[in-house]
């Protein structure tokens, strides 16, 4: 069975969570350590999906001469 891609906003409540738990809970050392490498993945996703999300803000103008240009949202 294919996993299913996780959204933004699910590794953005997943990490909210792990974070709850590391500072709320006593956790075993090995636990805490798994959790927080799971942490730190979830965090490399968030930013990911971020640069991402940026990227697709950029939009096509078309410049004097006619061909496409890329310029970002606050340049326009």
């Amino acid at each position: 069975m294919a996993k299913k891609k996780m959204t933004f906003e699910e590794a953005l409540n997943r990490l909210e969570v792990i974070v709850r738990q590391l500072e709320d809970e006593q956790l075993p050392l090995e636990k805490a350590l798994e959790m927080y490498v799971e942490g730190v993945e979830m965090g490399k996703f968030c930013q990911s999906a971020l640069d991402d999300a940026e990227q697709r803000i950029m939009v096509l103008t078309a410049s004097e001469g006619g061909r496409p240009v890329i310029k970002e949202m606050g340049d326009i």
